[in-house]
C-alpha cells in the first residue's frame, strides 16, 4: 500500500506545476473580471486602463498554454530516450547540497557539444546537449538547445525520427 509521503515524492514536480496553474488561472480569471469591471465604466481613463488590465491575462495564458506544452513535449522526448537507453547519464560528482560541481560539468561538456556539432539534425544529441548546458549551469542555453530538440522531433526527419 502506497503512502501520502511516497506518492508526494513520486509526483512532486507534477503537484508543484499543478499548484502553480491554478494559482495563475486564479489570477487569470480575476484579471479579466477586473479588467471587464473597469471597461464597463464610465471614465475614459478606467476604460483604458480596463483595456491595459485585459492584455495581461492574455499574456499569462498564452506564457501558461506555452510552457505546459513545453514540458509535456520534453517528458514525452525524455521517456523515448530512457526507453532507448539514451539519456545521459547523471554520474556527475555533487556539492553536499546536491548541486552538480561546475566544473566536472565544465569538462563533461565538450563530448555533449561534439555530439551535436556533428549530428546538428539529431533531436537527440539536443536534448542531451540540453541537460549538458543544465549542468554547467547555464540555463538560458539550455532552454533553447531544449525548444531545438523539440522542433527537430516534431519534424521527425528520416532516421532520426520519432
Amino acid at each position: 500500500m502506497r503512502t501520502a509521503a511516497g506518492f508526494y515524492r513520486q509526483h512532486k514536480v507534477k503537484l508543484g506545476v499543478l499548484l502553480v496553474t491554478a494559482l495563475l488561472v486564479f489570477w487569470l480569471v480575476v484579471s479579466f473580471q477586473r479588467s471587464f469591471l473597469l471597461l464597463g465604466a464610465p471614465e475614459p481613463v478606467a476604460k483604458a486602463i480596463g483595456v491595459g488590465y485585459l492584455l495581461l491575462p492574455c499574456i499569462g495564458a498564452w506564457a501558461l498554454i506555452r510552457e505546459l506544452l513545453f514540458g509535456a513535449q520534453t517528458q514525452r522526448m525524455a521517456r523515448q530516450l530512457e526507453s532507448e537507453g539514451g539519456l545521459p547519464v547523471d554520474d556527475l560528482p555533487r556539492t553536499p547540497s546536491g548541486r552538480i560541481v561546475r566544473s566536472a560539468a565544465d569538462e563533461a561538456f565538450p563530448a555533449y557539444q561534439a555530439e551535436t556539432e556533428a549530428d546538428p539534425d539529431n533531436w537527440r544529441s539536443w536534448f542531451r546537449l540540453s541537460y549538458a548546458y543544465d549542468a554547467a549551469g547555464d540555463r538560458k542555453r539550455a532552454r533553447r538547445a531544449m525548444r531545438d530538440a523539440g522542433k527537430l522531433y516534431r519534424q521527425g526527419p528520416a532516421g532520426t525520427s520519432r
